[in-house]
């Protein structure tokens, strides 16, 4: 019997399959993008390759990262923009810097953006106002945006063009910050960040944004990302065009799944696009629900989202909830309770997103319907400090507890929420096996889970989390040839050591996209 044909070996190599029949191999063949064959060094006799097998001197390979929650095009949109993230700045000061710089390399009356500004990690542990960022930039209109994205500041020429003044009442759902003294605007805008880059500033150009997300997919693939899904709430049939239109010219190398707000729904089902429409490249994905709590009353109210929930599912779609806090998570678990109560579906999949605060009765209700969480573990390296000092006591302790969803019984995946937090799932897993702060102080260390689990929680049950189990998440036969080379087993070093993990080569589809 003749040698197969493979287009890829890997041989000599720690593969962490994530398979639990088969958990551990030494050697993975490829063909035409599908994994051939996984097995020991003994079995390299059985193929002959297009091209020289690769030996991998006993480093580890797993399954492609999946990121289950990003927005990919704002983190396209951030790195064009001034960086005012806690790596790059320090203080108010530090961000008028920066702003002066800009203005004076650009012409008056152009906007000026920034992103991933922090106030508890400023030296002044406040939001900069629009006063600060008229001392930098005062013939520019300047938007900074909160790392959160959650919040904004506008500096006076921006409140200006985006007609906010001292008698523009708060819109549905946002708060405009106010001085005590004056009753002026402070610059300070909560969830109006939408609606300012929507409605205020000019639309980056198609060019722009191809520009930014091939900066944004570099990086993702220097991350071992292979696969992302895209949470944007704003996203609709333009944004799925514009997918499509990178695919097509080889543009974007990462799988994407692309979620879209409700507001898109009834445009997607009038062109007959359903649910996983598409390919493994881009394939359609959840609808995208975001209330809030912003005034104090939940928005859109507990009947309307009900609905909102019901008739996405009757269409046949998945549905992902954005739901941080304790009350919204129960408002997300009282309309998949209602939802299902109407209309059963075994195996829907709805998703909570981020569920940071779930107390023990809110646990047992998600998992009798069944629901999946999507957690984001890096939130406890890049923000633990901020949790420890500012959250109440009553709610640190239900924090962000990935151990609780797993020993619950709930299937859980990870992502980054980037460009909320920075994207990189190797300190993601370190925080969930370690739960540790980037300062080193511990939250909830009884809430840590294996690095195995970790790992598992960044690759196989992300592809869970959107129907595609079956196509990836794991080196099985069958599979998509998505895999990353790491310089080290995150579940074979002390846990101290994940962080420091370096990724050394990503594979899509049995090709080598990145390089160390």
């Amino acid at each position: 019997m003749g040698a197969k044909i493979a287009d890829l070996i890997l041989y000599n190599a720690n593969v962490l399959t994530m398979n639990c029949r088969k958990p551990r191999a030494e050697l993975v063949a490829v063909r035409d993008g599908v994994i051939i064959h996984v097995g020991r060094n003994t079995d390299l006799d059985l193929f002959q390759g297009r091209g020289k097998p690769i030996d991998c001197e006993g480093v580890t390979v797993i399954p492609g990262f999946n990121d289950a929650h990003i927005h990919v095009l704002a983190y396209a949109s951030n790195l064009l923009s001034l960086d005012c993230s806690p790596a790059s700045v320090k203080s108010i000061s530090d961000i008028r810097d920066k702003l002066r710089q800009q203005a004076q390399r650009i012409p008056p009356g152009t906007w000026i953006k920034g992103s991933g500004y922090n106030e508890f990690y400023l030296v002044e542990r406040r939001h900069p106002t629009r006063r600060d960022l008229d001392r930098a930039a005062p013939h520019h209109p300047v938007k900074l945006t909160h790392r959160s994205m959650h919040a904004c500041v506008l500096n006076s020429l921006a409140l200006s063009l985006a007609g906010i003044t001292v008698e523009t009442p708060d819109p549905p759902g946002g708060l405009i910050d106010r001085e005590l003294e004056t009753g002026e605007p402070s610059g300070v805008l909560y969830g109006m960040n939408s609606y300012i880059n929507e409605k205020v500033i000019p639309p980056l150009t198609e060019d722009e944004i191809t520009r930014g997300l091939k900066l944004a997919g570099e990086k993702l693939l220097s991350l071992g990302i292979t696969s992302i899904q895209d949470t944007t709430v704003s996203n609709g049939y333009a944004q799925w065009q514009f997918f499509r239109r990178l695919k097509e010219k080889g543009e974007l190398l990462l799988r994407v799944s692309m979620m879209f707000g409700y507001d898109a729904l009834a445009g997607f089902r009038e062109r007959g696009l359903s649910y996983g429409y598409g390919d493994s490249a881009l394939k359609l994905g959840a609808v995208k629900i975001t209330p809030d709590e912003t005034g104090g009353y939940l928005n859109p109210p507990q009947e309307e989202l009900n609905e909102m929930v019901l008739q996405a599912h009757e269409a046949g779609f998945q549905v992902a909830i954005h739901a941080v806090e304790e009350g919204m998570v129960e408002a997300a678990v009282n309309s998949l309770e209602y939802c299902l109560s109407r209309c059963p579906k075994a195996d829907h999949r709805h998703r909570l997103e981020h569920c940071s605060v779930c107390p023990p009765g809110l646990l047992r209700r998600l998992k009798a319907v069944k629901a999946i969480v999507v957690t984001q573990p890096a939130f406890i390296y890049y923000s633990g400090e901020r949790y420890l000092k500012d959250v109440p006591e009553e709610q640190l302790r239900w924090l962000y507890r990935t151990k609780s969803f797993l020993k619950g019984g709930l299937k859980a995946a990870a992502s980054s929420d980037c460009p909320v937090a920075p994207p990189d799932p190797l300190k993601g897993i370190y925080a969930a096996v370690t739960r540790k702060a980037e300062n080193g102080q511990v939250l909830l260390p009884d809430k840590a889970i294996s690095p195995r689990d970790a790992l598992r929680l960044y690759t196989l049950a992300g592809a869970y989390a959107s129907f595609e189990e079956h196509q990836k998440g794991s080196i099985e036969v069958g599979k998509l040839a998505d895999m990353v080379v790491l310089s080290a087993d995150p579940a074979g070093v002390f846990p101290d050591e994940i962080k420091d993990i370096t990724v050394e080569k990503t594979i899509i589809g049995g090709k080598a996209v990145w390089e160390r």
